[in-house]
């Protein structure tokens, strides 16, 4: 009797567990049918889909400027200027070349024009953010990647982003170690005179 029992219980078991396994293989078509006829499953195409956080009915001017402060180095961005959407993700690249003969340490400072866009600039990559060090002759394409925040003042119409290179203490040509006792190496002391 208890054997009968189980085997009962065995086949209403399997049973069950065979209704739920075509119940979940049912459910992805059902799911389809009840998406295209409610049009929820529309937002899924990738072509309908659409940054939400982009302000297309805007346009920004951004402008590129490059300069260097006592560096032995060419610095330009790869375009002078481009219309870009608050809130859409952009990138530009600048060239760096160290025409030394020697490896040099540089730091990239940014300014804007005007002052209040950098407020609204946000730089999610960019090499002002480290130390550059450049090997002898080095040639680099260096990005910056810079969203422009959709909450900037309707009156700004054009943002001027400018980077200075300036060196970086330290980063000259190697100090001449003299062993002490060579007489015949120059003093770096002065004689008074």
């Amino acid at each position: 009797m208890f054997f009968r029992e189980n085997q009962t219980m065995f086949r209403k078991l399997a049973v069950f567990v065979a209704v739920m396994f075509a119940f979940g293989f049912a459910l992805v078509p059902i799911y389809k049918k009840i998406c295209e006829v409610t049009g929820v499953n529309d937002f899924m195409r990738p072509e309908q889909l659409k940054n939400s956080q982009v302000d297309t009915s805007r346009v920004v001017r951004v402008e590129f400027d490059a300069n260097i402060q006592h560096l032995p180095w060419t610095f330009k961005p790869e375009v002078r200027s481009m219309n870009v959407h608050p809130g859409e993700l952009t990138t530009v690249n600048y060239e760096v070349r160290n025409t030394q003969h020697r490896a040099m340490t540089g730091q990239a400072v940014p300014s804007y024009g005007p002052t209040i866009a950098a407020e609204y600039f946000k730089k999610l990559e960019c090499f002002c953010f480290a130390k550059q060090t450049f090997a002898a002759d080095e040639v680099r394409q260096m990005p910056v990647v810079f969203v422009v925040d959709r909450k900037l003042p309707a009156d700004v119409n054009t943002i001027t982003l400018s980077y200075t290179f300036f060196e970086m203490p330290g980063s000259g040509p190697a100090a001449v170690e003299v062993p002490a006792g060579n007489l015949d190496a120059p003093s770096s002391r002065k004689l008074p005179g």
